[in-house]
């Protein structure tokens, strides 16, 4: 009898611990068409976790069990293992909550951060089915004009009088300097904006090893000797391979057609952003390279969405479909001045900025024409070494060129605090 009652609460406690995780699990069975497929491969994992469980739960019964235990400690034995249950518990309401209930701002943040990252769609498929994804994708998306650059509003006149605070940061300036960059708070993240004054300097640098592998922009802007750089488009990833070294449909550089590939790892908008031989920013829709060529592009990168176009700015739903991550963006105000942003991100991917700061930053700063590029551990902007470490304090890395340095915070794919390699950069020329 005594050997039965043991046998009854072992069965007990186990169940007790069982029931919530696989009701977890057939909740998330029913919302996704994606973890039942892959399930077996997390089943030895999980049995693993359960004979650990088992485990402890033996040696908590054996101790209970054992007449050299006081009364005192199986007191403090059943209090400590209840408030394991219920937090236990607890936690698994919790992660139901979270991804299902009424509230979607978890939910949201979730899908729309995932779906734009290369190897890591996944954190979203194991709970939502296509459906499900689609739509939150819909409630939260980029509606761009449809319009392409009209060179013309670009006039290059510089303002003698400042429309507010924000115009006057920029233009309040020694006329000879090549570049200011500005300091920006994004949601509890760091963020810099270069203000480069002379359009002409601006220039496209693509990796050496153009289909093998990318270049640090690091390494980039030292082979340029430049003065700043910043990522720009984005690259196909054939297998997650990270190599970062084929860039995303048409680039153009020095008035030559570097790719003209039909594939894109990109769905949302956009199209190509370049500047013209008049230096010019132009942000174009259904553009083949050649008719880019023929409008008179000299440096051009395919990525997107376009944020603002003729002074009409996008309207972005929800988010905008890109979650909050470490963002990178390009602009030109009516005088010409060209602006570079940078927004970093931590190390979770939880800060950071979404479509609606991008848009919003680059009104505030009177760009006309502005456009997203790739960002998340593509995002960095660069400095030669003793004026980052000067200015910036940064930490520089040993990744790239020794002669530069990242002035903003870049993670890698890992988390770790470094930047990587990728197919092309902005930069700034001397």
């Amino acid at each position: 009898m005594e050997k039965s009652k043991k046998r009854g609460f072992r069965g007990l406690l186990i169940s007790l611990i069982l029931f919530p995780a696989v009701t977890v699990l057939v909740i998330i069975g029913f919302n996704s068409n994606y973890l039942i497929k892959r399930l077996a491969h997390y089943i030895l994992f999980v049995s693993d976790a359960l004979l650990l469980v088992g485990l402890i739960l033996s040696i908590v019964i054996y101790l209970q069990n054992r007449k050299a235990v006081t009364k005192k400690l199986k007191l403090w034995l059943k209090i400590t293992l209840t408030t394991l249950y219920v937090l236990y518990i607890g936690g698994c309401m919790t992660f139901v909550f979270l991804l299902y209930g009424p509230y979607d701002k978890f939910r949201t943040w979730l899908v729309t951060t995932a779906m734009q990252t290369m190897n890591h769609q996944y954190y979203c498929k194991w709970f939502y089915n296509d459906d499900q994804i689609a739509k939150i994708m819909d409630n939260n998306k980029v509606i761009e004009s449809g319009e392409s650059t009209d060179a013309s509003m670009v006039t290059k006149k510089r303002a003698t009088t400042f429309k507010d605070k924000y115009d006057k940061q920029i233009l309040d300036v020694d006329i000879n300097l090549p570049y200011k960059i500005i300091e920006l708070n994004v949601n509890g993240v760091k963020g810099y904006l270069a203000a480069i004054y002379d359009p002409s300097k601006v220039k496209l640098a693509v990796t050496s090893k153009l289909g093998r592998s990318g270049q640090y922009v690091t390494q980039m802007a030292a082979d340029h000797d430049a003065l700043l750089g910043i990522n720009a488009g984005g690259f196909y990833d054939p297998n997650y391979s990270s190599s970062g070294g084929m860039p995303t449909s048409i680039t153009i550089s020095d008035g030559k057609i570097v790719t003209n590939n039909t594939y894109s790892s990109y769905n949302q908008g956009g199209g190509i952003i370049g500047f013209t031989n008049d230096d010019v920013l132009v942000l174009l829709k259904n553009t083949t390279a050649q008719q880019a060529l023929n409008k008179g592009v000299r440096d051009a990168v395919s990525w997107g969405p376009f944020l603002i176009v003729n002074g009409k700015s996008s309207f972005v739903r929800g988010n905008g479909g890109w979650g909050y991550a470490a963002r990178s963006a390009i602009g030109q105000r009516e005088d010409g001045i060209v602006l570079l942003l940078v927004i970093s991100s931590n190390p979770t991917r939880t800060k950071g900025a979404d479509m609606v700061d991008l848009v919003e930053i680059m009104e505030r700063y009177h760009a006309i024409n502005a456009a997203n590029l790739d960002g998340g551990t593509s995002t960095v902007m660069v400095l030669p070494k003793k004026v980052a470490q000067k200015e910036y304090d940064s930490p520089c890395s040993d990744y790239g060129s020794e002669k530069f340095c990242w002035i903003n915070t870049p993670y890698d794919s890992t988390g770790a605090k470094r930047t990587r390699p990728i197919a092309d950069a902005w930069i700034v020329e001397k």
